[in-house]
């Protein structure tokens, strides 16, 4: 009976912690596009958004009520389910990522303690490309189905842009894993605490990382699907009200959450600097230091989303064939040779040690 009541006292912590991550990550997409607009009009030396609420704060609100009581359109000749499909998809994709993101360290509940992470699997990286992977299809399925050329233009573009980044992308992830020896991201992130994070271990990894990242969230410079000059409006064009929420949502939440992996990978997540945090849980903090962890990652998380924005309002966007040609002609072969000495530095330090 107490090991039942275990697992039920797990499950519902788990429960929980998800419904927790999943409408902060909401919140935040829904606030993010205010603080884009916001950096925007910085940049460009206007106002911004200040008109609904107290320094335009309920300008987010404003436009999810929007979103909500817009007229829902599906086009007559499109696929009916497929439409509806993909843009679920691509939402449900987009969240999927946190499940293995340690948020902090942990916190004890009736004398057991217990990860701020939904699953600490030790192949938490394979799990992320496979989910990256499927909200490709969310974009290819809702192209498709518009039965619209534009709009199935853009979802190839994104597919063969999907792939080409991805590639890169993992063969730079190959290169830390010869430095950290292990999948899992819960563990990548206490190798950092106390030690260089691995941003300095892994300099030219951490940019081609940030890179791919931009182009699989489909930012500036990396927006070809969504080319309003080229193909209207991209692979969205027919959509309206919450299903085109949904796709706008979903960029957003995938730049929050590859921000927070990069942050784990590469400056130590959740990691509090210059601090040791075993120390800050021993003292009279205790579990409020998880608190705090998640604040320092949330801090990091902020720094890279403003990264984003600066950089979209700053670059303008690539032809296509400047698009391929980063990918496949400079990003792969610099993953390639990073990888390569990654492995013959990890190579040379087994052997030194050895003898």
């Amino acid at each position: 009976m107490y090991l039942l009541s275990l697992d039920w006292l797990l499950l519902l912590e788990k429960f929980v912690l998800i419904l927790i991550i999943v409408f902060t990550s909401l919140g935040i997409a829904l606030y993010t596009t205010f603080a884009e607009r916001k950096v925007a009009a910085i940049l460009q030396d206007r106002p911004g958004p200040n008109r609904a609420g107290p320094f335009g704060l309920l300008q987010p609100l404003a436009d999810g009520v929007k979103m909500f009581t817009k007229e829902e359109i599906i086009p007559t000749h499109a696929n009916k389910w497929l439409f509806i499909l993909g843009p679920g998809l691509a939402m449900t994709a987009s969240l999927m990522t946190c499940a293995v993101i340690p948020w902090a360290g942990t916190i004890t509940l009736r004398g057991h303690q217990f990860p701020i992470q939904i699953a600490d699997v030790n192949v938490g990286l394979l799990y992320i490309f496979a989910v990256v992977s499927m909200g490709v299809y969310g974009v290819m399925i809702g192209g498709w189905a518009s039965n619209n050329k534009f709009s199935l233009m853009a979802a190839l573009r994104a597919a063969s842009q999907a792939i080409s980044y991805e590639l890169a992308m993992g063969l730079s992830l190959i290169a830390l894993l010869f430095t950290t020896g292990d999948l899992s991201l819960g563990t990548i992130v206490k190798q950092q605490q106390g030690h260089w994070w691995n941003v300095v271990y892994q300099p030219l990894g951490c940019l081609i990382f940030f890179i791919c990242a931009m182009a699989e969230c489909n930012r500036t410079p990396f927006d070809l699907p969504e080319a309003e000059n080229e193909l209207n409006f991209g692979y969205h064009q027919e959509y309206s009200s919450m299903k085109l929420g949904f796709y706008l949502f979903a960029e957003y939440i995938n730049m929050i959450m590859s921000s927070a992996v990069m942050a784990s990978l590469y400056f130590g997540g959740y990691d509090i600097p210059f601090v040791d945090d075993a120390k800050l849980y021993a003292g009279s903090l205790g579990d409020w230091t998880a608190l705090i962890q998640v604040g320092v990652l949330l801090t990091k998380v902020v720094m890279f989303i403003f990264l984003f924005m600066w950089i979209r309002w700053t670059i303008p966007r690539f032809r296509y064939d400047q698009l391929m040609n980063l990918g496949w002609k400079t990003l792969i072969p610099l993953a390639l040779f990073n990888m390569v000495v990654t492995g013959a530095v990890v190579i040379l330090k087994i052997n030194h040690w050895h003898f």
